[in-house]
């Protein structure tokens, strides 16, 4: 929808929608100092556990924004699967693999409210707040500023805006009044019941998951709460009620001892798999799962919608168009990707009668990259390991003046970082943090060359590091001048 004759944005963002894509947008915004509101048409949080997996990337955006910690204590880490066939064999899984550069190798389990909770308490120590019970209803866009209509109750309010940006979800009001298609399918021979409740006789030390003919069952406990997440396909029952979920977990299970109680919260998922033709349409933005939904295989939606935020979020503060224009050319296609690897997970998981519980690069979203954007800029061979757009490596054991510290420690707080291997590199890194020029030169000491063996410099080598912790440029000529095209 356009206007021509818009008032004056009374803010510089209005972010519609209060799932963890929207809070790690707001919570992006707030710390940079952007004034947003963010509006949640749900009269308060959301119950469920959803999306209960953290994939090893967003924990490295949440060590970025400052509340790993949390996440952690109501979490756990690489949370062993016990897998049991019908002749009673028992498998484990995943595995995964422990490397210097990566501070987060694993999956952690924690049920989505808690990420929602922890990051509410975030944005409230920035000085925000969310919206409970505040729907979006319609907007109208110019090329100057966004105004948008608001419910609260009985309560209309008209507010304008120079950006909005849709988190609500697959039902996006945002992207359906902007006329952006979602492409894709929805298959309702495809459905899943999942359900947070009580369990008796098992233990909390791993993932169940039972598979026979007819499909699996999964009891997986939820950290931080006494409760457990039960996964079952549905093959034909109509009545969803605890005793339902009883008869499938016995059947499928083949135990009796196993008994479930007090069902806090139940959903049904459907096969629903979509795409939106843009992510852009003037000044609204989709992200989360406004922009891509897919099946819960692999465990990447509520990852893809974090990253999608993180990557938004800077751009937005910066407030530069040609900036902006590169949001969706660098998140789409990664919503593409995920959504060919969940169907293929998800088809795996019907081939096996099991929730896929295979982990790597690709399921934990370490390897996502922007190698072709062109914010990505290097003078290295095309062979090299390590490219201008790919994730920027960590490492430890860096000594500096205030103790030993990893990298991802002085790169903490969404800046944008010049490592320069200059002349001293036999012995030392040279750290700067950039706003726009150099500053504050901080000498590293790298004796056990974990930043050598991540960065393969040479003598010359400078690598500028992105607010969203991408590598933005890489030269190996020591092209200072590269540096500042690149960040005016």
């Amino acid at each position: 929808m356009s206007q021509e004759n818009l008032s004056a944005p009374e803010l510089p963002v209005l972010i519609a929608g209060a799932g963890p894509t929207g809070l790690t947008l707001a919570c992006e915004l707030a710390r940079r100092g952007v004034e947003f509101r963010l509006v949640e048409a749900s009269p308060g949080p959301r119950p469920g556990s959803r999306g209960k997996g953290l994939q090893p990337r967003s924990l490295e955006v949440f060590d970025n924004l400052g509340v790993i910690d949390r996440i952690l204590a109501n979490g756990r880490s690489a949370m062993p699967i016990r897998l049991i066939d019908p002749d009673g064999r028992t498998s484990g899984g995943p595995t995964y693999e422990e490397r210097p550069d990566v501070p987060y190798p694993a999956t952690v389990i924690t049920p989505q409210w808690r990420v929602e909770e922890t990051l509410r308490r975030h944005l409230d120590e920035l000085g925000g707040t969310v919206e409970f019970g505040t729907a979006l209803e319609s907007f109208e866009q110019s090329a100057d500023a966004v105004t948008a209509v608001l419910r609260s109750g009985d309560q209309t309010e008209t507010v304008g805006a120079q950006w909005l940006v849709s988190c609500e979800g697959g039902r996006s009001v945002v992207r359906k009044q902007a006329g952006i298609a979602f492409e894709g399918e929805t298959d309702e021979r495809i459905r899943m019941i999942v359900a947070d409740l009580a369990v008796d006789g098992i233990d909390r030390d791993a993932w169940h998951m039972w598979r026979c003919e007819e499909g699996f069952v999964s009891l997986c406990p939820l950290p931080s709460t006494e409760l457990f997440q039960y996964q079952a396909p549905i093959l034909g029952e109509t009545d969803l009620d605890l005793a339902t979920l009883q008869t499938i977990l016995d059947r499928r299970s083949g135990r009796s001892d196993v008994r479930l109680r007090s069902p806090e919260w139940t959903s049904v998922w459907r096969s629903n798999t979509r795409l939106a033709a843009r992510y852009r349409n003037g000044r609204v933005f989709l992200a989360g799962d406004a922009a891509h939904v897919h099946s819960p295989a692999g465990g990447q939606g509520m990852n893809t919608g974090i990253q999608d935020a993180h990557n938004l979020g800077w751009k937005l503060a910066a407030a530069s168009p040609a900036l902006l224009d590169t949001y969706e050319s660098e998140r789409r296609p990664i919503a593409a990707g995920v959504l060919q690897l969940s169907t293929a997970r998800m088809a795996e998981a019907a081939k096996q009668r099991s929730i896929p519980i295979r982990s790597d690069r690709a399921t934990t979203q370490l390897s996502v990259n922007y190698r072709g954007s062109v914010l990505a800029r290097d003078d290295r061979a095309d062979s090299a390991q390590l490219r201008a757009g790919d994730r920027a490596p960590d490492a430890p054991g860096l000594t500096t003046a205030t103790g030993e510290r990893r990298l991802f420690d002085l790169t903490r707080g969404g800046q944008f970082t010049l490592l320069n291997f200059g002349p001293r590199f036999d012995s030392t890194v040279r750290t700067f943090h950039v706003v726009a020029h150099p500053s504050a030169a901080d000498e590293i000491a790298d004796s056990a060359g974990h930043l050598a063996r991540a960065y393969s410099p040479t003598e010359r080598t400078l690598v500028l590091l992105r607010p969203d912790g991408y590598i933005g440029l890489i030269s190996d000529a020591g092209d200072f001048a590269a540096v500042t095209e690149y960040l005016l």
